[in-house]
């Protein structure tokens, strides 16, 4: 798989400068490209400027207003409901986050929907944005429906991502950012750009049948449930989609289920949605509303640690941490440089080219 490094400044100007080509404030270009820089840094390589065609795509279509009027439309002292005006998710997030966040400092913790949305990149982004605060981070949202629930061989509902992060002392966070699906799509399109088949129990063909292709999606397949079956768990995994459907859409009022526009800008959004755009749900819980939060930190210290120290199986592979790997990748992306595959370079340089801008 051939790659190529980039600086982290190169990639972030370069992102920056496609989302004011398409109309975004400064402001607004700036949050957009954090979020997806984010994700690059962090491993999550599906996630990243690798999905940067996919907005153009959906700006072009009309499915994303790059100057939306982003709206409370409800709320309480502790809650609220965001209407994203259709614009991107990968700043209507952070704006929910930040409302969530203003509303937990007045109530200990604070709540958010969102409707009327797009993609927002990786839940991780928005809960730490509560971490940094001394607070517990939620985030949640639903997304094109490419999952066939328990013992069906249809697709309704989303991978639909929930991600939870607790602040800590000495170490680290403890971020839980996990797809409620056996596999998120973002490694079925890793596996597609470079030829490689995906493990069995992560996708059925268009008959239900276990298959391994990574293209089967395209083919009338679906993704499974986390679990892949029901011997090994799959009623729980479509019960966390479920509640991730709930929470983010049925509460807001956007678009669930079968209705969930689809990212992909060559399919068009179910001609009889139920609501507006795709949701989300975000919340922040004061941990000192519960405990001083040295006190907290500390015994987190002492979680983190203890877990780390379990005796492993193999003594080649320690115990991970929720978010080590991300952090890992972090650490030494920032340092060394992110690596891109020609896959995306090429059609990086291919928007470059739309917009009249520099290549990568």
């Amino acid at each position: 798989m051939n790659t190529h490094t980039f600086t982290e400044a190169r990639l972030r100007s370069f992102t920056e400068n496609i989302f004011t080509s398409m109309g975004c404030s400064e402001e607004h270009a700036k949050l957009a490209a954090d979020v997806l820089i984010k994700a690059d840094l962090r491993g999550i390589d599906s996630h990243g400027v690798a999905r940067l065609s996919g907005y153009v795509r959906l700006w072009e279509k009309k499915r994303i207003n790059t100057q939306p009027n982003i709206t409370i439309v409800h709320e309480t002292p502790s809650t609220a409901t965001i209407d994203g005006d259709g614009g991107l998710g990968l700043v209507i997030a952070p704006i929910a986050m930040k409302v969530a966040l203003e509303k937990a400092k007045n109530c200990g913790s604070g709540w958010v929907s969102v409707r009327n949305s797009n993609h927002f990149g990786i839940a991780a982004y928005h809960t730490l944005l509560a971490v940094e605060q001394d607070m517990i981070g939620f985030a949640m949202t639903n997304a094109s429906p490419l999952v066939a629930p328990t013992f069906a061989n249809e697709r309704l509902l989303g991978t639909n991502p929930m991600c939870y992060a607790f602040p800590a002392g000495k170490n680290a966070p403890v971020i839980v950012d996990m797809a409620t699906s056996a596999a998120a799509n973002g490694k079925l399109e890793i596996a597609q750009r470079i030829g490689k088949a995906v493990p069995e129990g992560w996708i059925i063909d268009k008959n239900g049948r276990s298959s391994t292709n990574p293209h089967e999606l395209k083919e009338g397949g679906s993704l499974l449930p986390l679990g892949s079956d029901l011997a090994h768990g799959s009623h729980k995994g479509f019960g966390l989609g479920a509640t991730v459907d709930i929470l983010s859409a049925v509460l807001s009022g956007a678009n669930y289920g079968p209705w969930v526009p689809p990212f992909v800008a060559f399919l068009d959004p179910p001609a009889d949605p139920v609501g507006k755009g795709i949701g989300h749900f975000l919340g922040a819980l004061r941990v000192d509303g519960f405990r001083p939060v040295e006190e907290f930190k500390n015994h987190m210290d002492t979680w983190v640690n203890r877990f780390k120290s379990a005796k492993p199986i193999d003594p080649n592979q320690p115990v991970i941490i929720p978010g080590e790997p991300e952090l890992a990748a972090e650490i030494e992306r920032t340092k060394n440089g992110i690596p891109l595959v020609n896959a995306v370079i090429e059609d990086l340089n291919l928007l470059a080219d739309k917009f009249g801008l520099d290549r990568l």
